[in-house]
C-alpha cells in the first residue's frame, strides 16, 4: 500500500550510473550490525541488488578517534554515520563529508531536523537525518505493582515511589552509576533539565548570552540529582552502565534512567514500563529532550560516490524510515514520513510529543567547541553532585565559569 518512494524514482530515471554494482562500507559507532545485516541491508538489496553494503562498527568511546585516523588515511568507509553538530561539522569543514543540500528526498525532512548536520548559517546540510532519541524513565511494571506504586508525575511522587522501592529493602530503586560519567549528564542532566530551563528558551537564552547556567533553573537540576545518591544502592559510584543495564534487566532495580536507545536492551526481560520526566507540580508544562542524534553522509573521499548517493537517498524514502524506526525501537525517524510505530515502549514514549514541548540537549549546539567542553563539564558536575563531592551551586558556578572563558555571544 506504500507508494514507491519519489527517491528511488528519480535515482533510478535520471542517474543510471548509480545503478552499477560496487562496494560500500558503513562507519558507525552502533552496536547493531545484526540489525543491518538480516533486516535493512536485504531490503536495499531488494531495490539494488548490484551493491554489496558492510557494515563496520567501532566502538562508541573510540569513534571519533578511529574514524579520523581512517579518514587521514584514505581507508575510510563511504558511509559515515554522523553525530550531532559540531564533531560531524568538523568533518565536513575538514572536506571529508560531501555536500548533500540538494540530494533527492531531502526535502522529507524539517529544518529543525537538518539543523543539526549543517553549517552555522544554515546554507549547507552535510548528512541525511535519521533518528532522534527520547529520555525518560524506565520502570519494572511487576515490581511497581508489587509495592502498590503508580508511576509518577511530579518530583514528590517521584521520590515517594523511590522511597517505598528502597524502604522495602528488595530491590535497589535507581539504576544507575557514576562510574562512566556519562550517565550522570545525559540520563540525569539533560534528562530532567529541560522541564527547569523550559526546553528551547532556554537553550537559546544560553546561546543568545540571555540566560547563564548560575541561574536558578540550572540550580534546581543539580538539587534534585543531589537527591539521587542515596536511592542507587551500594557501590554506585564504581557501577558502569552495562552494570546498570544488568541490574535493571535482570529485575534488581525498579526505575532506570533512560534513553529511547535502550529499549532493546530490556525487551523481553522484564514488563516494561516507562514514564517521562517528572515536573514540580501538577498542570505544570512538561518538556522532553527528543534529541537529534544519528544523521550519515557520503566520504568525500569515497571510491564508490555513485552507489553511496543511491544508498543515502533510499534511506531518505518512506520505506527505510519505517524500516529504521521499527527494526531498531527507541530510534524516532526524523523524517515527515507517517510511520506506524510497532513497539509499546516507543509508542508510548513519542507520544510524548503529543503532550510536551521537545528540546535538544543544551551542550551540543555551538558551546561544546570551546576548552574547557560544555558538554564535558557537564559529565564532571553531574557526578560531583550525584555523589556529594560538589554542591549545586558549585556545580553552576564551574559550568558558567568555563564557558565564559571562552564562548562570546
Amino acid at each position: 500500500m506504500r507508494a514507491k518512494p519519489i527517491a528511488l524514482l528519480v535515482a533510478t530515471c535520471c542517474f543510471p550510473s548509480l545503478v552499477s554494482a560496487g562496494n560500500l562500507v558503513i562507519e558507525s559507532w552502533r552496536e547493531d550490525g545484526k540489525i543491518w545485516n538480516e533486516t535493512i541491508i536485504p531490503a536495499f538489496n531488494a531495490k539494488h541488488p548490484g551493491i554489496t553494503v558492510t557494515y563496520k562498527h567501532t566502538p562508541a568511546t573510540d569513534y571519533n578517534t578511529a574514524l579520523n585516523e581512517r579518514l587521514a588515511a584514505g581507508n575510510a568507509g563511504d558511509i559515515i554515520t554522523c553525530r550531532p553538530f559540531d564533531d560531524s561539522l568538523k568533518l565536513y569543514q575538514e572536506n571529508n563529508l560531501v555536500d548533500l543540500t540538494d540530494i533527492d528526498g531531502m526535502e522529507n525532512f524539517p529544518s529543525f531536523a537538518q539543523s543539526a548536520w549543517q553549517t552555522d548559517d544554515g546554507s549547507v546540510t552535510f548528512c541525511l537525518p535519521l533518528a532522534s532519541v527520547i529520555h525518560g524513565f524506565f520502570y519494572n511494571k511487576s515490581i511497581f505493582k508489587e509495592l502498590g506504586i503508580t508511576p509518577p508525575t511530579t518530583n514528590e511522587e517521584f521520590y515517594a515511589a523511590l522511597g517505598k522501592v528502597k524502604a522495602s529493602g528488595k530491590y535497589t530503586p535507581l539504576a544507575m552509576g557514576t562510574n562512566d560519567k556519562w550517565e550522570a549528564a545525559t540520563m540525569g542532566f539533560q534528562n530532567i533539565g529541560p522541564n527547569y530551563w523550559q526546553g528551547e528558551d532556554g537553550r537559546f537564552a544560553l546561546l543568545s548570552g540571555d540566560g547563564k547556567l548560575t541561574n536558578s533553573e540550572y540550580v534546581d537540576v543539580f538539587n534534585q540529582l543531589a537527591m539521587w545518591g542515596q536511592y542507587m544502592g551500594d557501590g554506585y559510584q564504581t557501577r558502569t552502565y552495562n552494570d546498570a543495564i544488568a541490574m535493571f534487566g535482570g529485575g534488581n532495580a525498579a526505575v532506570y534512567p533512560a534513553g529511547s536507545w535502550d529499549i532493546l536492551a530490556f525487551k523481553d526481560k522484564i514488563d516494561l514500563g516507562v514514564f517521562r520526566p517528572t515536573v514540580a507540580n501538577k498542570g505544570d508544562d512538561c518538556f522532553i529532550s527528543d534529541h537529534t542524534d544519528i544523521g550519515i553522509g557520503i566520504n568525500a573521499k569515497s571510491s564508490n560516490p555513485e552507489d553511496a548517493k543511491t544508498l543515502i537517498q533510499w534511506m531518505a524514502s518512506e520505506e527505510f524510515a519505517e524500516l529504521f524506526t521499527n527494526a531498531l525501537p527507541g530510534f524516532f525517524s526524523l523524517s515527515n514520513h507517517f510511520i506506524e510505530v510497532e513497539d509499546p515502549t516507543a509508542k508510548e514514549m513519542l507520544a510524548w510529543r503529543d503532550t510536551c514541548d521537545s528540546t535538544i540537549r543544551n551542550s551540543y549546539q555551538i558551546l561544546n567547541r570551546g576548552t574547557p567542553s560544555l558538554e564535558l563539564e557537564i559529565w564532571e558536575t553531574s557526578v560531583g553532585v550525584i555523589n556529594g563531592t560538589m554542591s549545586p551551586q558549585d556545580a553552576t558556578s564551574r559550568l558558567q565559569t568555563g564557558l565564559d572563558g571562552w564562548y562570546k555571544p
